[in-house]
């Protein structure tokens, strides 16, 4: 129950800075101040905080256009969603194919 409950709070937690980190962002590029790199908010969705990142597009609207961008997103919780099928379904037949 431990795991469980810091694996959410991580999924929580980095989702929450993403979103802020969306909301800077798009500030910023409203106001044609300095960016937050591409790179750094790819980071934070991989370290857990893609909830928060597609939360960020639906209710910012930042980050909705630019094709590059969200296949690199939907790779990563691609990434993700492979991760925890592994985790959950191949660990629990010791096999995964």
């Amino acid at each position: 129950m431990t795991a469980t409950i810091t694996v959410i709070s991580i999924y929580l937690f980095m989702s929450l800075v993403c979103f802020v980190l969306f909301f800077i962002d798009k500030k910023r590029s409203e106001a044609n101040g300095w960016r937050i790199g591409e790179y750094y908010l790819h980071l934070v969705e991989l370290l857990g905080g893609w909830p928060g990142a597609l939360l960020g597009q639906k209710f910012i609207r930042h980050k909705t256009k630019k094709t590059s961008y969200k296949i690199i997103l939907w790779l990563i919780i691609l990434v993700h969603i492979i991760l925890w099928g592994y985790f959950i379904y191949g660990l629990s037949t010791k096999f995964w194919w």
